[in-house]
């Protein structure tokens, strides 16, 4: 079950429903075909701006990328103009992703896993973190309890994507525990879905598994139970036999003690039902921890939508999908309008719409959709009221800037 959390940026419906979902309030019956091929030229604007934002971030992140399988030759690059940590932060703001920030992180670590394993992180092993989060919701989930005989209802704040982009300090020290990819200087860019705010902590590469107090009373008491029995029972003449060697050693007794073959048979049997009762134990709190480990390498192996690279190439599409569906909306919004409105009463009618039409509260992104259509003069402003150009108008527009791409400067 879901429950909207509070209004967001991002909007869930695709670019191509956006454009039917307008058109569904008839507002443009002879212009149906028109607003398409508006909207069409549009998507392909944004597609070929948004082709620099990537060549850009390819170019920054090269010498980063952890899977590159290119050489590199012995030639001076010029420097990118920005860092990659500058450009991927301006690329998730276009993609209406929000940062996480440490206050969020530090409350997502104090809350328990919903998965019933204690995490711990080292944070010190990173020089740089960004967590950024889109979709935030309220859920509750059935979860089992009392070893599976009943079950509780917990609810949680969950995030529906989640980017994390690390890099690990130069003095790092790799130890045998940590994976591969652990090492100083590396970097690590990954996308995730479906990320509970309480387990933001399984999705960095050094996360350790910890036993909770509940685990370790699980194995100790019925440790220290078996144990009893087995020193009072198979032990017994071991541990008889062995007193009365350290007495008599001591000085304690004077009392000697024949080691026959049958006592040494004896004394070698408690030692092996001891070692056998001891490796039991340990093996038992070895095997709980490996079940624990599984349990979060399966759970992050269905978490995982896309990693280094294939992260930002994923990011350009959904900004680029943003951008046209602010765009679309704020145009389609004033042309259908009765007179001139202000930036807030247009801002005001697409986030109304959404949550009357749709059932969908949104935090529409006015001034980005705005700055966009008044660049490409699809949009008029006033003495602060704004209009928007006929249909035809515009399609006439954006063809004559999408032909000056291909035009050499003079």
């Amino acid at each position: 079950m879901n429950t909207d959390h509070r209004p967001l940026r991002f909007i869930p419906f695709r670019r191509r429903d956006i454009v039917e979902m307008c058109l569904q309030e008839n507002r443009l019956p002879a212009l149906a075909d028109d607003f398409r091929q508006l909207s069409y030229m549009l998507d392909q604007i944004f597609h070929f701006e948004f082709h620099q934002v990537i060549e850009a971030l390819k170019n920054a992140y090269a010498d980063l990328d952890p899977d590159r399988d290119t050489r590199r030759p012995d030639i001076v690059h010029q420097p990118a103009s920005q860092s990659f940590v500058k450009l991927l932060d301006g690329l998730l703001e276009k993609a209406n992703y929000e940062r996480i920030t440490e206050s969020d992180l530090k409350q997502a670590l104090a809350e328990s896993s919903l998965f019933k394993i204690r995490l711990h992180v080292e944070f010190a092993d990173f020089s740089e973190i960004s967590l950024f989060a889109r979709g935030v919701s309220s859920r509750r989930e059935e979860l089992p309890t009392w070893f599976g005989l009943g079950t509780k209802t917990v609810e949680f704040t969950n995030y529906d994507r989640v980017v994390l982009y690390i890099r690990i300090r130069d003095g790092y020290q790799h130890s045998k525990h940590d994976f591969a990819s652990c090492r100083a200087g590396a970097t690590l860019l990954k996308l995730f879905r479906n990320v509970p705010k309480a387990d933001l902590e399984m999705l960095f590469p050094n996360t350790r598994v910890r036993m909770r107090l509940m685990d370790k009373l699980l194995i100790g008491i019925p440790a220290l139970v078996s144990g009893g029995i087995v020193l009072t029972t198979k032990l017994g003449a071991s541990l008889a036999l062995l007193g009365s060697l350290l007495g008599y050693w001591l000085g304690v007794s004077n009392q000697p003690v024949q080691l026959n073959q049958a006592g040494i048979v004896v004394l070698l049997a408690g030692l092996v039902a001891l070692g056998g009762y001891l490796w039991k134990k340990f093996s038992n709190f070895k095997n709980r921890k490996l079940r624990f480990m599984q349990a979060l390498t399966q759970n992050l192996y269905f978490k995982n939508l896309d990693n280094n690279a294939g992260v930002f190439h994923r990011l350009a599409n959904d900004a680029e999908e943003e951008e046209s569906k602010e765009a679309i909306l704020a145009y389609y919004f004033l042309l259908t309008a009765e007179q001139r409105l202000s930036k807030s009463e247009l801002d005001r009618a697409i986030e109304s719409w959404f949550e009357a039409r749709w059932n969908y509260r949104v935090d529409f992104e006015i001034d980005d959709a705005l700055g966009k259509l008044l660049v490409l003069g699809l949009v008029q402003e006033s003495e602060g009221r704004l209009a928007a150009v006929a249909v035809e108008d515009a399609i006439r527009l954006l063809d004559r800037r999408w032909d000056n791409y291909f035009v050499a400067d003079a």
